[in-house]
């Protein structure tokens, strides 16, 4: 991307009916709260949170890395490849050729992305799930990524944080991805074993058995404001127990009143909420924690 398009904001000329060629693609973002136009850069700059509403959207795995480590300097963890399509699944489409598709879209082999490094002077492990990877759905390369990253904190001694983000089990590989359940749960039993902090970041959105297994056995449970956080839809339980429910009883600021969610974090807090959490349940001395590489714009 040009200079051009890096500090010189383009009138928005599709909204008035005008040619859409003289605006490039997605240079302005539209805050799903409020309906404003948001450039891109603002957005960015803003760790991917709307300025006029506080929507917060969903953020890069890399860049979301990178905000929580000191200095945003990391080492990512060497993920284990896993066969690729093992039940030759088809509905419209070849599994294997969605699959393709998503990593070239994400430039990514799966939906996990983890790294070591430190948070606040402390060595901690982090994996980040991206929702925009298949929905963030968690099959055999998923399981197998979280299964590693999380042995690689037992490894190293270090806190776990995982920022958890999905639409359940990946359908296209049956058992095989249901599989992956138990699995994780036997990693997060090898943290506890080593005593070893397991803190979740609830992003949004976290449904589906995902909800129903890693995403809900940390030592605290931090969500992001106004993330939906649940098993099945809203719909579908009403329907199951043919009671309306109450407005918003999936999010986020409605969890944690009811005590299924610890705290609720604004992404400008998080790094710092992080880290006291990390001092606090490592018992280490108390210490400023540095700004984040990311500024939020006010």
């Amino acid at each position: 991307m040009n200079w051009i398009k890096n500090f010189v904001r383009p009138k928005i000329r599709s909204i008035l009916g005008s040619d859409k060629r003289e605006t490039p693609e997605n240079m302005w973002v539209k805050d799903p709260d409020s309906g404003q136009m948001v450039f891109y850069k603002d957005l960015e700059a803003n760790q991917y949170v709307m300025p006029p509403s506080g929507y917060h959207m969903r953020m890069p795995p890399d860049v979301r890395l990178k905000a929580m480590f000191d200095d945003g300097l990391y080492e990512s963890i060497s993920l284990p490849p896993v066969p690729v399509d093992p039940l030759k699944f088809r509905d419209e489409r070849r599994y294997a050729d969605r699959l393709r598709e998503a990593r070239t879209k994400n430039n990514a082999e799966d939906c996990i992305l983890a790294g070591l490094g430190e948070l606040g002077g402390l060595p901690v492990t982090i994996a980040v799930q991206d929702f925009s990877f298949m929905g963030g759905s968690l099959g055999l390369a998923a399981g197998e990524a979280i299964i590693t990253a999380m042995r690689a904190a037992v490894e190293h001694k270090t806190p776990f944080i995982f920022f958890v983000s999905s639409g359940g089990a990946r359908m296209q590989e049956g058992v095989l991805s249901l599989m992956q359940l138990p699995r994780t749960t036997v990693a997060v039993q090898e943290l506890r074993a080593a005593h070893l902090p397991y803190i979740v970041v609830l992003t949004h959105p976290t449904t589906g058995g995902v909800t129903a297994s890693y995403a809900m056995l940390g030592d605290v449970h931090v969500a992001e404001p106004g993330a939906l956080i649940g098993f099945a839809g809203q719909r579908v339980i009403e329907q199951t127990i043919r009671e309306k429910l109450p407005e918003g009883f999936q999010r986020a600021e409605y969890l944690e009143a009811h005590g299924m969610v610890d705290m609720v974090i604004h992404r400008h807090a998080m790094r710092e909420t992080l880290g006291r959490l990390v001092r606090i349940l490592t018992k280490a001395p108390s210490a400023e924690v540095p700004s984040s590489a990311l500024v939020p714009v006010v």
